[in-house]
């Protein structure tokens, strides 16, 4: 009897170990090239000249902004959010093409929260980023991303009579204190 019960053991302790060995692939999102987390900051400008106005308009540095695939996962589409909303905050749905690396978004719903931003839209234009298109500031090369941005209800232009559209640009975030 206790033969048996060990040789039932043995062989089910077996069968457990070699189904635990089965590997499932894991699979990437559409849009893994593109997706990412952006240390970036922010440059206004001047819309008859195409010229910078200010490199630091609202005196914020640099922050993080975020782009990831969306929930139907499909090549043609992700989210752009402005993950710490230091100056406007906004989460979009645009437009991508991966072959290319560009993407845009045009009248977008800003879907960020309720209240002052929630409703308004948002136009991307120029949007690419570029594999190992810059360096960071310790020095390593990394990803590069541009992209215009405007905002339906935006109060800085009519302030300031410039910049209805601004630059961001930065380089894929690193976590390295020296890229900070």
């Amino acid at each position: 009897m206790k033969k048996s019960l060990f040789s039932i053991f043995a062989l089910m302790a077996m069968l457990v170990a070699f189904t635990s060995c089965e590997k499932n692939e894991v699979e990437n999102t559409a849009t893994v090239d593109m997706a990412g987390e952006w240390h970036v900051h922010v440059t206004a400008m001047d819309p008859s000249t195409g010229e910078a106005v200010d490199e630091d308009w609202f005196g914020d540095g640099y922050y993080n902004i975020a782009t990831s695939n969306t929930a139907a996962n499909v090549a043609t589409e992700m989210w752009l959010v402005d993950a710490v909303c230091t100056y406007f905050p906004y989460q979009v749905k645009i437009k991508v093409d991966p072959a290319s690396m560009t993407f845009s978004a045009t009248d977008a719903e800003n879907l960020y929260g309720e209240g002052d931003y929630g409703g308004a839209t948002v136009t991307i234009t120029n949007g690419k980023i570029v594999k190992n298109g810059t360096t960071t500031p310790s020095g390593q090369p990394a990803d590069y991303i541009e992209f215009f941005v405007s905002f339906s209800d935006d109060p800085f232009p009519p302030y300031y009579g410039v910049a209805p559209a601004y630059k961001i640009s930065g380089f894929r975030y690193t976590g390295f204190t020296e890229d900070e």
